[in-house]
């Protein structure tokens, strides 16, 4: 019998796909936990429309990422950091802060976990960040750190 699977099922396959079962397993276990439902041609042909719809949203949110990576090259984020005598810094600069400063000067949102820090901001300078705005899409964010109170 083919079975339409509804969630992930361990050592049978991922959700979407189609596999060929008993019908027992599938009356006995898919069915009446909701892991599946048969696979008659109206579920095959709503599979293959859904499939459409995800490889489409899909697309537009890869385009959206990276126009907004393009536009996020020209930025240049502006923080700071307080500072002692002889210029020695007192703490880092965070991802949350990086992310407060983007929305404040430039009114976009950055998700503070998509900041990537590979060394913690702990000097005066200008920095470049990338920033994982999609699997496929990373982008650079300039961060000039500068002496604070």
């Amino acid at each position: 019998m083919k079975v339409i699977l509804l969630q992930d099922v361990k050592a049978l396959g991922k959700k979407g796909e189609v596999v060929e079962v008993s019908e027992g397993y599938a009356r006995n276990m898919l069915f009446k936990k909701k892991l599946g439902k048969e696979a008659t041609n109206a579920a095959l042909n709503d599979l293959k429309l859904q499939n459409k719809h995800d490889e489409k949203v899909a697309q537009e949110n890869l385009e959206a990422a990276q126009a907004f990576a393009k536009e996020m090259e020209d930025w240049k984020v502006e923080t700071t950091i307080k500072t002692g005598e002889g210029g020695r810094t007192f703490g880092s600069v965070s991802t949350k802060e990086i992310a407060e400063a983007t929305k404040k000067q430039y009114g976009k949102e950055i998700d503070k976990k998509k900041i990537v820090l590979e060394d913690p901001i702990r000097a005066l300078g200008t920095y470049e960040v990338k920033v994982k705005l999609h699997p496929q899409v990373t982008a650079t964010l300039r961060v000039h750190v500068s002496e604070g109170k």
